[in-house]
């Protein structure tokens, strides 16, 4: 794992996921791309089998890993900055929840078994992914999935964001890497 880097870029607001939207339906490939499959397949087998009565998803972007999450999660609601990708995502997954919000300004209140951050605490400036961490301690299971190679926008990187959360909540449970992401999953709560 790298040191945290010392950060002076800002976050990158909603505007910019507007705008990538009204480009582009699907800009990161979710629906085609193979990295993003084996993503997904990695990210599910992370639960490691277990089921979840309430789950959050932050940034679920048009819902293709919303897809793979609710068969484990009882009563999922995913969340996103960009209404055209929050009415892809319904569309694809009409029995699951979806909510414009802007983390950490609008997180969902109450508590999860389960939260998933897939490649979007690095998005948050150092402020924001701070106050995101007091939020992401009303989870039992945190689950963090992060792009590696090195980005000219993002605040962070994904293993900057890895540290970060190392640094807030020990060693993962689980930890999986490759040369294109780092996944981990954090039990802060036992759960059964």
């Amino acid at each position: 794992m790298g040191k945290p880097v010392s950060v002076s870029r800002p976050r990158i607001e909603p505007a910019f996921f507007d705008e990538l939207y009204a480009k582009d339906p699907d800009p990161w490939e979710f629906e085609t791309s193979e990295y993003e499959r084996a993503k997904y397949e990695e990210t599910v087998k992370a639960l490691g089998g277990r089921h979840f009565a309430t789950g959050l998803e932050l940034g679920c972007a048009i819902g293709v890993l919303t897809q793979h999450l609710k068969p484990h999660v009882d009563d999922l609601l995913g969340v996103d900055v960009a209404e055209a990708a929050l009415e892809r995502a319904r569309k694809r997954n009409p029995d699951v929840r979806f909510e414009k919000r802007e983390i950490p300004e609008e997180y969902p209140p109450g508590a999860y078994e389960l939260t998933v951050c897939s490649e979007v605490l690095y998005y948050l400036d150092a402020p924001a992914f701070e106050q995101t961490l007091e939020h992401l301690t009303r989870t039992d299971v945190l689950l963090s999935v992060h792009w590696r190679p090195p980005t000219q926008n993002y605040p962070f990187g994904g293993d900057d964001v890895r540290d970060l959360l190392t640094a807030r909540f020990g060693p993962s449970d689980y930890a999986r890497e490759t040369d294109k992401y780092v996944l981990d999953r954090w039990d802060l709560r036992c759960t059964s």
